[in-house]
């Protein structure tokens, strides 16, 4: 090998040398956590210098990394990688819609989840929010001006008795900005740029991906908080940081806050959409993780592929 460097060919044209950081970000997407898939990444990178290759095919480079990954964290692993790398396959967007009431751990999830998957673009519904009050006036749609879980207080008139006024509050809101999360999801579409799109108001009832079908590979879950004081205990970790909104609005409204949670997880259950509940950071992170490929590979399942994951991590056995 050449200054100690592994070249990385692709096809007939030459490649980059083998980077370790590009390919532990690129190992991110199984589930693995940065510092596991660095190690993974290191791994490959002793193999390639122990056979004295001067360049590898990047299929013969993806073929090494998943046996090291089945060696040192697992066939799931290995098979997850495989799988992602058929997903590279897809000529649609990515369009992960992320739903959850306030403080579930939405943006932190949002956030990784794009770095994982190589998205470069991620929208919070608060932003939309923010543009409608630049072009309606709060008298012209009240609901806008205020929270998720205090819409309530913007209603024109009291709701029926036998409706919770805090839940007609939040659908009042939650339609109004679903109008913008459509035009989002268009413009992924049009422009075949992927995006991540989370907030309290990617409720499912209230946006439709049907219309979108063949355009973009649309992924709707919604994240909980099932324990009551987990829940709280995320609000009193946001007082902590000077630059988030006051804790004691938070605690105030808190029981609308558990409210507008139970309203989404009881329409993602009616709507079939996947509920992942936030117990560690980790294990939502690689549950959303899963469901984007397993997404993926079903619509992958009616093209004709040369061979399956599971069927190359066998033959590499061999």
């Amino acid at each position: 090998m050449s200054d100690g460097k592994v070249i990385v060919m692709s096809g007939r044209h030459p490649g980059l040398p083998y980077s370790k950081g590009l390919r532990a970000s690129e190992l991110m997407v199984t589930g693995l956590s940065p510092y596991r898939s660095y190690q993974i990444a290191e791994e490959v990178e002793d193999r390639l210098k122990t056979r004295r290759v001067s360049a590898v095919t990047r299929d013969e480079l993806d073929a090494l990394t998943a046996e090291v990954l089945s060696d040192m964290a697992g066939e799931r692993y290995a098979i997850n990688f495989l799988r992602w790398q058929e997903i590279a396959r897809l000529d649609v967007p990515i369009v992960v819609l992320m739903g959850g009431a306030t403080g579930v751990g939405k943006s932190t999830i949002a956030t990784q989840l794009a770095a994982r998957l190589g998205i470069v673009r991620v929208v919070a519904t608060d932003s939309i929010r923010e543009v409608m009050r630049a072009m309606f006036s709060a008298e012209l749609m009240p609901t806008i001006y205020t929270s998720s879980f205090d819409a309530d207080s913007a209603l024109r008139e009291p709701p029926p008795r036998t409706a919770d006024k805090v839940i007609v509050g939040f659908r009042e809101q939650t339609a109004a900005v679903a109008v913008g999360v459509h035009a989002l999801v268009e413009r992924a579409a049009v422009e075949g740029t992927s995006v991540v799109v989370e907030g309290a108001h990617i409720t499912p009832g209230f946006f439709d991906l049907a219309p979108y079908e063949g355009r973009v590979l649309g992924v709707p879950v919604v994240i909980t908080v099932e324990d009551e004081e987990v829940h709280r205990s995320h609000f009193v970790a946001r007082s902590m940081d000077s630059s988030s909104r006051p804790f004691d609005r938070y605690l105030k409204g808190f029981e609308n806050i558990r409210k507008v949670q139970k309203y989404i997880k009881s329409q993602a259950l009616s709507h079939g959409v996947p509920v992942i509940p936030n117990y560690s950071l980790d294990q939502a992170l690689a549950a959303v993780i899963d469901l984007v490929v397993e997404k993926a590979i079903d619509a992958l399942r009616t093209d004709v592929r040369p061979r399956h994951p599971e069927t190359q991590l066998e033959e590499m056995k061999r």
